[in-house]
């Protein structure tokens, strides 16, 4: 569930019965994707002068966003639904599972409503229908930046929905549809909204997000009094004159990737890039339908460090995947430690329902699935210790995310939150999240760094 979000008390001359106001809690799984999608609908309703309930007993309606990409996701949307319905007994179910209205209904015929991603009216409609909005404008404010889930200091940044590719292990096309870009004076004038309200990183997130504006055909919008290309160099360039850290996320390595790389090694943008690389062997990314030049990718990367000798890598990997032999994760081994990533996450492949990798040949049995997965991780454990290794005696920016009495946690440039490592600073408690501060770092594991200011 959300925190709770107080509200304003009305403050005029004369006594006064206040409404309570109908309260909605909010369960949010998934992606950051969906935690916008989450952050959208909260700040509707929080301004047609709903509350947000911390806990189930509290909310007249509780509305729970699902994830649909794996069979686990689905399995833990499902049980939260229940969970929900079992501690409330009201409930919207929303988000990319909601495209299976039948699945759901079937095991949860109890819900009031099923909508699908990205559905905000039909979502804001269904908690009108389970419970009408108490709107009074003198109470229920709220702020121009709109509510988030996130800590005050750092924000997602969606720029576009959907996906034209069509890999074969994923259907989120099927779920959030094609490629579609929001024009880039509105992403701008969000950004803007949110590093106003002391926003410190903006997190910029897509399907794909090197491949912003490519429906649009890369339309001009007016920002500021002038003209903004909805394309990826333009956007990134003009993120970096708000003086926030940018942070980019589930970039795929098109060619025009290359251009965004002087930004970086100016200091515009953060030198960090998420990109899905997902395999290395030749016949399992064409097995994956994903572009299988592995020796080009390489060469790409030792590229983008000769311009941006800071440049930090982070990437999700498959291993397991339908028809994948022993030679073809020898070669992602090898490849893994030729492009000494910074930050990478490894999963065993499992079949999603409705993709097209389901019907391939070459099932990899669990146990090697298993083993494959143990070797990957040891490997990339102790590529990242001797990256880290590196860090040690260097002064680096950090912002901090957390203080209690023990000290101060925080993340360096090259880690995003939740996702990445962390960098601690023991005994350091006169600090506050979203400060930035100078630290010496003087020990690093293979995940976390520890320094002093």
């Amino acid at each position: 569930m959300t925190a709770d979000v107080p509200t304003a008390e009305k403050s005029t001359g004369a006594p006064f019965i206040r409404r309570a106001a109908p309260r909605v809690g909010f369960v949010s799984l998934g992606c950051p994707k969906a935690l916008v999608d989450s952050e959208r609908i909260l700040t509707r309703l929080r301004a047609e002068g709903y509350e947000i309930s911390p806990d189930y007993d509290g909310a007249d309606v509780v509305v729970v966003n699902t994830c649909g990409f794996l069979n686990s996701a689905k399995e833990e949307s499902l049980a939260a639904i229940g969970e929900a319905l079992n501690e409330n007994g009201r409930v919207i179910v929303t988000g990319c599972l909601g495209v299976e209205e039948q699945r759901i209904r079937a095991e949860h015929p109890g819900v009031l409503a099923v909508t699908g991603p990205h559905q905000y009216e039909q979502v804001v409609a269904a908690v009108h229908e389970a419970v009408p909005p108490r709107h009074d404008p003198y109470v229920d404010l709220v702020p121009a930046e709109g509510l988030r889930l996130t800590p005050r200091h750092y924000a997602y940044l969606k720029i576009s929905e959907g996906c034209n590719n069509r890999c074969s292990f994923c259907i989120i096309p099927g779920l959030r549809g094609d490629l579609a870009s929001r024009q880039a004076s509105d992403v701008l004038r969000e950004a803007e909204r949110l590093v106003k309200a002391g926003v410190k990183e903006l997190l910029v997130i897509s399907q794909d997000t090197s491949a912003y504006g490519l429906d649009l055909k890369y339309a001009e919008s007016t920002w500021k009094d002038r003209k903004v290309r909805a394309r990826f160099l333009d956007l990134c360039r003009e993120l970096g004159d708000f003086g926030a850290w940018v942070r980019l996320h589930y970039v795929y390595p098109y060619p025009h990737v290359d251009e965004v790389i002087p930004l970086m090694a100016e200091g515009k943008i953060l030198p960090y890039m998420d990109i899905p690389f997902q395999h290395a062997s030749p016949a399992v990314l064409k097995a994956m339908r994903r572009p299988a030049h592995q020796e080009k990718t390489l060469e790409r990367i030792r590229s983008w460090r000769r311009g941006c000798p800071d440049l930090a890598l982070r990437s999700t990997f498959i291993v397991g995947f339908p028809g994948e032999t022993d030679a073809d994760f020898e070669i992602l081994l090898d490849w893994l430690k030729e492009a000494r990533l910074n930050r990478v996450g490894c999963f065993k492949y499992e079949p999603v329902d409705g993709a097209a990798a389901n019907a391939l040949p070459g099932a990899v049995p669990e146990e090697l699935k298993e083993e494959r997965w143990h070797r990957f991780m040891a490997l990339q454990q102790e590529v990242s210790r001797d990256v880290l290794a590196a860090k040690v005696g260097q002064t680096i920016e950090v912002l901090i995310d957390e203080v209690d009495e023990e000290g101060a946690l925080g993340r360096s440039k090259w880690d995003a939150p939740e996702i990445d490592g962390s960098v601690f600073l023991n005994g350091d408690t006169d600090l506050a999240a979203g400060d930035l501060v100078s630290v010496r770092i003087e020990h690093a594991d293979e995940y976390d760094m520890w320094g002093q200011r």
